[in-house]
């Protein structure tokens, strides 16, 4: 009943867009002539941009600067499962350079929302990342999607890529990249990332506990089920599969910094009044991508939420992989490097770090950490500061363990 009251919002939203898109045609030519058109045709845009969407939006990235000259940059598939595209970013050079995993968070965003990070990496190294599908639109002949299989996934890509490789992950996937850290050295697995790095994730929630960590806690796994769990209608390709759909996790977003996105539209409209297409384009690219959502599969949810949130298994080194007890003091060869922001309401400060003591097995040279003065949650790994504070660091820590 969810998920179908939810369609037929959808349904009505598109009705909204399409009445828009209608006037938008008929009085945005005649902008600028008058106050009173002006605000119609910021109207008609307004009414454009109504509800959310389900298609992954395109990350945009076609060349990029290394050294002096422009090189292009393509986009291969170079492995694909019903969950997952190991996407890689190919640019048109001969100069071999270090091999790096992103790992997008599977958060009810698209791994777009890494578009940032990536175009940042880009000049400096081989990057892939982790393109997660929408659990909407995978049959469910395909089976379960859960924790472990997130952390397989991980492991099968950096087989994929090969020996020498490194993972960065962003966010909730930092826990699962840990964990397929530890499982490919207690296996001796030969494509074991040679470092990785983990930004603004929740490693160990007990620590500075934030609202996104006290909701989770509030309420037992079972309420979270009968209430946040949905089956996917006929009408889409995973019709009977069991979602957290991503309607909900943007809405739970939203609702943490209301003030904040309603002041958004509010700029956007008057931009829209005022002829200031530079920066209603600016808030239009943001909200393009925030209102791009993705279901994520029920068990891969539901296990998080258990496992990370409510029970701290990995933070108590206690956290088994398909059936095997995983000890995280078995990392040895793989270099870690933590980041945080000063200003994280979402992993708030020392929750990243904890991945320090949890690989005690490291040696000093091989750990290194960062706290990022002055950003949020986002700010650490998009924006100003990333791109000439953070990535600076990121960068020569994976250059040094090449």
């Amino acid at each position: 009943m969810l998920y179908d009251a939810f369609d037929f919002q959808t349904d009505l939203a598109e009705q909204v867009r399409g009445w828009g898109r209608i006037l938008d045609s008929a009085w945005t030519p005649w902008a600028g002539f008058s106050e009173p058109i002006n605000w119609l045709s910021a109207g008609a845009r307004m009414m454009m941009r109504t509800g959310l969407t389900f298609a992954r939006p395109a990350y945009g990235i076609d060349s990029v600067m290394v050294g002096n000259r422009e090189v292009a940059v393509s986009e291969e598939a170079v492995e694909v499962t019903p969950f997952s595209t190991l996407l890689r970013f190919r640019k048109d050079i001969h100069t071999e350079q270090p091999k790096v995993l992103v790992v997008a968070p599977l958060s009810g965003h698209f791994a777009t929302l890494l578009r940032a990070t990536v175009r940042t990496m880009l000049p400096d190294h081989d990057v892939y990342i982790t393109d997660w599908h929408n659990a909407r639109d995978v049959p469910l002949s395909e089976g379960r999607f859960g924790f472990d299989d997130y952390v397989a996934h991980l492991i099968r890509f950096l087989g994929t890529m090969g020996e020498g490789s490194h993972i960065l992950a962003v966010c909730q996937p930092a826990v699962q990249a840990l964990v397929a850290a530890a499982v490919m050295a207690q296996t001796k697995d030969a494509a074991a990332p040679r470092s990785m790095t983990l930004m603004a994730g929740p490693v160990d929630c007990r620590i500075n506990p934030t609202g996104v960590n006290e909701l989770a806690t509030s309420k037992p796994i079972e309420w979270f089920e009968q209430n946040l769990i949905a089956t996917v209608p006929s009408r889409h390709k995973g019709a009977g599969r069991r979602v957290y759909p991503g309607f909900l996790q943007v809405s739970a977003f939203m609702s943490m910094n209301a003030k904040r996105h309603m002041q958004g539209h509010a700029d956007l409209f008057w931009h829209f009044v005022n002829g200031e297409r530079d920066k209603a384009a600016a808030i239009e690219t943001f909200y393009d991508e925030y209102f791009a959502v993705l279901d994520l599969a029920a068990d891969f949810y539901l296990e998080t939420v258990k496992t990370v949130f409510q029970d701290y298994t990995l933070a108590k080194n206690e956290l088994t992989w398909r059936g095997e007890a995983i000890d995280m003091r078995s990392v040895r060869k793989t270099a870690l490097m933590t980041v945080e922001g000063e200003r994280d309401d979402i992993c708030a400060v020392g929750q990243t770090m904890a991945a320090h003591d949890l690989c005690s097995s490291l040696p000093p040279y091989m750990r290194t950490h960062h706290l990022q003065a002055g950003v949020g949650h986002y700010g650490v790994f998009a924006g100003k500061r990333w791109d000439t504070q953070i990535y600076p660091q990121v960068r020569n820590f994976i250059q040094s363990h090449a």
